[in-house]
């Protein structure tokens, strides 16, 4: 990639992008609208987007049962934990750089619901109580204090073609137990022997 052509300054990409319609631009809220709410009480898929030290970014996606990340009284969200891999990248940055941000997504709808803020991690035993799914509490819960939140357009979803199911590729097993496998030398048992156990885990230990 040659440098000439690189983008370094916003008046080039100005020149590029475009500005912003006021319509756009008006459309950002400090706070959750009813519209919001009611999207988030539908949503059973978030991406989070956290923050490290050093600037690093990670991201993660969250999902539940619709309607899985709360809103308490004060505007607030409130994102449960779940087991998982437990690497936990996501907390311990939460843990050094309170900046969040988050993309909530509903099946077959195309537009999204972007969200920033700074988040805090809590364990209210009531509340992880609350938001038990299966008879199981949550182990932990993000209480995200929302500072910016807008809507964002479809055309990604529609490029995508995301909600078409005649477009999608045939998956051909998991790619995760594919690296594992490839990774230590193993043959075609290996990995159906680890594809049978990430399904056992997948069933068992999801909650």
């Amino acid at each position: 990639m040659q440098d000439q052509y690189r983008v370094d300054n916003e008046a080039d990409l100005k020149h590029i992008i475009g500005e912003p319609f006021d319509f756009v631009v008006a459309k950002i809220k400090k706070s959750l609208d009813e519209p919001m709410s009611n999207f988030i009480r539908q949503s059973p898929l978030a991406f989070v987007s956290t923050i490290d030290e050093q600037g690093n970014i990670d991201t993660s996606p969250k999902g539940d049962p619709p309607g899985f990340v709360r809103i308490d009284e004060s505007g607030r969200l409130i994102i449960p934990e779940r087991p998982g891999n437990r690497l936990a990248f996501g907390f311990r940055n939460i843990l050094r750089n309170s900046k969040i941000g988050l993309i909530f997504v509903i099946p077959e709808q195309r537009e999204t619901l972007r969200v920033k803020g700074r988040a805090t991690l809590h364990r209210d035993p009531d509340v992880l109580s609350n938001l038990q799914v299966n008879n199981k509490p949550a182990l932990l819960y993000s209480l995200v204090e929302i500072e910016e939140c807008f809507f964002h357009c479809g055309k990604a979803m529609i490029r995508s073609k995301l909600w078409k199911p005649d477009s999608w590729t045939q998956p051909s097993g998991s790619p995760m137990v594919k690296q594992f496998v490839a990774e230590m030398g193993g043959d075609e048992n290996a990995e159906q022997e680890f594809d049978a156990a990430l399904e056992e885990n997948y069933r068992d230990e999801l909650y």
